[in-house]
């Protein structure tokens, strides 16, 4: 196999395009837009799931080996691109998980995860800016953040002095099919020709296959955050609390996300959420109401059943492969969603058990009108 095009350039793409480039393939990025700027852009980047113990065996997997391997490669993307993705072993406290603790501590004896009950002053060593009104946490001091928009800089960057071709702002139309075999992309720049297609579009996924093949069970999922202008030392450690969770920049900066709102692909945003994370924040950091909000976003995630994702070769039509549905965890597992799938491109053997991500017939349907997430994720 010599060439590879990549429909979509952002972390998913442009991960899968380096270790490609890496091995010697000549690679292609098709984008619609710029370079990281959907979701990846969006996302707080922490990398582990929000709550490890909810997901499935295959999400945690994917992010146990991303885990592992992300210091090593975040370093190699920092010294080529010459631009920090700001990767920092923050920590993260959880708290209101009392409910789950059970299942929360049976995970982590399961995977020798470190999780340190805190309370009353220890709690407050851990974290002083904390509202006095929790009394118990539970810490984990492995875990880690990448900044989500000097991430996808970075690996643009990267990238691109490995010897990557990337088309942006370049719509992908049609497939040049031959002899039920996929031979290239047709885009509204012309037609690029490659050994294999790998659709990396996030929650544009599943429109991008409609008219050829059965889809993914992939769908929109919008997220608001906002982000306050602070100082350093206001937040030391990324703070969970009832699904919303406050990340300390390495500048000061503080990000308050999300919601999970089904909006197809509007990315509008409101006040009335803005209102609602900023209380939310100042909830579990009363320090917070003294500053200023300096920004509102929204990105679409691309949601998918369970949060497994998609990694693999189309039954339908040879030489189409899919890296797509990574719902919230696009930063933690996206990193060995890439490395498996170029295992399976280039015929090696996988860094984990590839069953549970192929594409099989009930993971597929005919048509975007069948797909609601709603009462599945």
């Amino acid at each position: 196999m010599n060439k590879v095009i990549i429909i979509g350039a952002g972390i998913i793409g442009m991960l899968t395009a380096r270790i490609l480039l890496k091995s010697g393939v000549a690679v292609t990025i098709i984008e619609q837009g710029y370079a990281g700027k959907e979701s990846s852009w969006a996302g707080g980047g922490i990398i582990s799931p929000l709550y490890p113990w909810r997901y499935s065996e295959a999400v945690t997997q994917l992010a146990l080996w991303g885990q592992q391997h992300y210091p090593e490669v975040l370093h190699e993307i920092h010294q080529n691109s010459a631009i920090d993705p700001e990767y920092i072993q923050s920590g993260l406290l959880y708290l209101n998980i009392e409910d789950e603790l059970t299942k929360a501590e049976k995970w982590e004896q399961q995977y020798h995860y470190p999780f340190v009950s805190v309370s009353g002053e220890s709690l407050k060593a851990v974290e002083p800016g904390l509202n006095d009104s929790f009394e118990q946490g539970w810490l984990t001091d492995n875990i880690a953040q990448v900044r989500n928009p000097r991430l996808v800089r970075s690996l643009r960057e990267d990238i691109l002095n490995l010897g990557v071709n990337l088309e942006q702002q370049t719509q992908a139309q049609s497939f040049i099919i031959e002899k039920d075999q996929l031979k290239g992309v047709v885009t509204d720049k012309g037609s690029f020709y490659a050994d294999k297609v790998v659709v990396a579009g996030g929650a544009w996924s599943s429109q991008l296959l409609e008219s050829w093949v059965k889809i993914p069970k992939i769908a929109p999922v919008k997220g608001q955050m906002i982000v306050f202008k602070a100082e350093p030392g206001v937040v030391s450690r990324i703070v969970l609390s009832k699904g919303r969770y406050v990340i300390p920049r390495k500048d000061g900066h503080i990000v308050m996300g999300s919601t999970l709102e089904f909006d197809d692909f509007d990315k509008t945003t409101t006040e009335d959420v803005l209102a609602e994370l900023r209380q939310e924040a100042i909830r579990i950091i009363p320090a917070l109401e003294n500053y200023t909000v300096e920004k509102q976003w929204a990105g679409l995630r691309p949601g998918s059943i369970d949060g497994v994702p998609y990694i693999g070769e189309h039954p339908e039509l040879k030489n189409l492969y899919l890296n797509a549905g990574h719902f919230r965890n696009g930063v933690v597992i996206g990193l060995a969603s890439c490395q498996l799938l170029v295992n399976q491109l280039l015929g090696q053997e996988t860094i984990v058990d590839d069953q549970a991500y192929l594409l099989t017939e009930e993971r597929l349907v005919s048509d975007s009108q069948s797909i609601d997430l709603r009462t599945a994720i």
